[in-house]
Order: C-alpha cells, then sequence, then structure tokens
C-alpha cells in the first residue's frame, strides 16, 4: 500500500483523539434562552460547536432551548435527575441551593459584563462559589454575566420616591432586596413571562439587562429605559453532571473547560458590544434612554448600600462575608 502524506495526516488525527472516540458522547443540554438571544448565539450554541470541533464529533450535544426539557427553576434539577446531562444554569433561578452565587445580584459592583464575567470566572475556579456549585453534584465549566441591570418603565424613574409603591420585576431574592431598598416591591418573573406582565400592567417596571431586551422585545412595552445604572447583576453558570464530567477522559475535561472560558469572555464582550448599537435604535423608535443625573446616582447608590449588608446578614452563613468581600475587590480590578 502507498503511503501518502494525506494518509498519515488521517492516522495521526485518529491517534490524537483516540481516547476521547472510545468514549463518545452526546450530551444532553437544557437552556431557557431562545436560540435568537444573544446569550445563545455568542455563548451556549458557539461553546457546544467549539467542543464538538476540538473534539472531532467525540463530544456532542442536543440542545433543549427554550425550556423545552425544563422550566427555568428546574434545570438544576433536571440535570440531577439525568434527564439532562448538562445545563446552563440562571444562578438566582437556584438561590436555595446557591445562595453564595447570588452574590452576583447585588447592585452598585460591576459597570459592564466583561468586567463582571471576569470577576465570575475567577470565583467558580476556586472558592465558595465554586465549592457550592460542586456541591449540588455538578461542575461548573464556564460562567458568565449580564450587562448591569438597568429600569425599563412607561415613565421615568430617578429618586427613590419616584419608585414608591411600584411593582418591579426582579430576578430572585437579592434583586428583590435592591427594589425594596427604593421604596417598590419587588416580583420575581422568569424573562419569558416578562412581556405579557408589562403589556398587561401587572408590572409598573422592570429590572433587565439591556443587552437581554430585544429577546424579549421589551423594548415595545415600555417607553424609557436607563443606560447608566448598576441594579444588580444575573449570571449564567454552564454546569455538566459532575460523575459524567468525571469519566471523560482528562484531554476532553481540559478542552472543555479551555474553550468555556474562551467562550464566556467572548459572550460578555458581545453583550457590551451590542449596547451601545441598542440603545441609538431606541432613540429612533421614540423611547426616552435616559441617564441619571449625579444627584440621582449619589441618592440611589446611598439608598442601595444597606442591600449588600442585608444579604450577608440573611444567608446566615459564615462564608458570605468572605465572598462579597472577593466579590467587591474583583470588581473593581
Amino acid at each position: 500500500m502507498k503511503i501518502t502524506n494525506k494518509w498519515i495526516a488521517v492516522v495521526a488525527g485518529a491517534f490524537a483523539f483516540a481516547g476521547v472516540t472510545a468514549q463518545a458522547e452526546t450530551l444532553r443540554l437544557g437552556d431557557f434562552q431562545s436560540t435568537s438571544h444573544i446569550v445563545s448565539v455568542e455563548g451556549t450554541s458557539k461553546w457546544m460547536a467549539a467542543v464538538t470541533e476540538a473534539t472531532d464529533g467525540a463530544i456532542t450535544f442536543e440542545h433543549f432551548p427554550s425550556q423545552q426539557a425544563a422550566k427555568s427553576k428546574a434545570q438544576l434539577d433536571a440535570v440531577n435527575n439525568s434527564i439532562l446531562d448538562a445545563a446552563l444554569l440562571g444562578a438566582s433561578y437556584h438561590a436555595d441551593v446557591l445562595p453564595l452565587n447570588s452574590v452576583v445580584g447585588l447592585p452598585g459592583y460591576y459597570g459592564s459584563a466583561e468586567q463582571g464575567t471576569t470577576a465570575l470566572q475567577k470565583m467558580l475556579q476556586e472558592g465558595p462559589l465554586r465549592d457550592e456549585v460542586l456541591a449540588a453534584s455538578v461542575t461548573p465549566i464556564f460562567g458568565f454575566v449580564l450587562p448591569p441591570y438597568q429600569v425599563l418603565a412607561k415613565k421615568r424613574l430617578g429618586m427613590p420616591a419616584d419608585w414608591d409603591g411600584l411593582d418591579v420585576r426582579t430576578s430572585g431574592s437579592t434583586q428583590a432586596m435592591t427594589a425594596r431598598a427604593l421604596h417598590g416591591v419587588g416580583i420575581s418573573i422568569p424573562g419569558p413571562e416578562v412581556y405579557t406582565a408589562v403589556e398587561r400592567g401587572r408590572l409598573d417596571a422592570v429590572l433587565f439587562p439591556l443587552a437581554s431586551v430585544p429577546g424579549y422585545k421589551l423594548n415595545e412595552v415600555v417607553s424609557h429605559i436607563s443606560t447608566n445604572g448598576s441594579f444588580g447583576g444575573y449570571s449564567f453558570i454552564m454546569v455538566v453532571r459532575t460523575d459524567l464530567f468525571d469519566s471523560l477522559s482528562a484531554d476532553v475535561q481540559a478542552k472543555m473547560l479551555e474553550l468555556g472560558n474562551e467562550t464566556a469572555v467572548h459572550v460578555a464582550q458581545a453583550q457590551d458590544a451590542s449596547v451601545a448599537g441598542l440603545i441609538e435604535t431606541w432613540k429612533a423608535e421614540g423611547i426616552d434612554t435616559y441617564e441619571f443625573t449625579d444627584e440621582e446616582l449619589a441618592t440611589i447608590s446611598d439608598a442601595l448600600v444597606a442591600v449588600s449588608v442585608d444579604w450577608a446578614e440573611r444567608l446566615q452563613d459564615d462564608k458570605a462575608s468572605e465572598v462579597l468581600e472577593t466579590y467587591r475587590t474583583l470588581t473593581s480590578e
């Protein structure tokens, strides 16, 4: 048989991933975002494709977006019960199991998705946040955050007095404390249900990251959007069931984590880049996109200081203060 360079390359490639091929896996991955959402386009879908390519198809995925396999709050249970092998968790939906990870929901810390993501990735690599995820029988592959939450409403909201008694959509108990500190009432409603709640008058205002607004078309039901607030954040954590992850070869594990880190930074940067263009589009649509005045920002910031203190006290966990201090340090770098 004539041995050609092409034949040698094929054999070399086969041997390079021989260990992977022997344990080929198709992971059932759950996701509550739609495939058109920036988090999916630049995050979840991008990572799945990169892992499949890097492992020469030895690791593939069956994707269940838009809550097809489990509701937002049931993604972790679905993984633990082997309905899914992996999932993109919205951490705040699992605050009962991942209370320390709710630190990202605190207001006033990071100013961009990239800044917040860098901090979260470091905290998921080692320390209490990672330990908490592992204790839930899943392994964190990568994490990222949405841009800082802004307020969307049918009237301009500035000083806390403007928020008095308003029903404000929040994502989880941590952000509910933010609404309360501003004299509003925090109501936790999953993203896919917010549009209808605003349209029907169930909500007076919405705390939401601007990069995610198009995915839910909220610009169709509000007339005022702030652009320079920092009403907390929201973190996503891609997890794989630990027993399954541990069964994979070291090379595959390393590749999933490496590509995960790259994806986290990429999706954060993509979200930050999208915000400026969105603001211009909304202005053209007649929406009042406004900046809080210095006085408003100072008054709001003062009102929100107590949220972090309250968060640490309510958790009644010795590690809460440590997590808060680490988060404060990393987001200020």
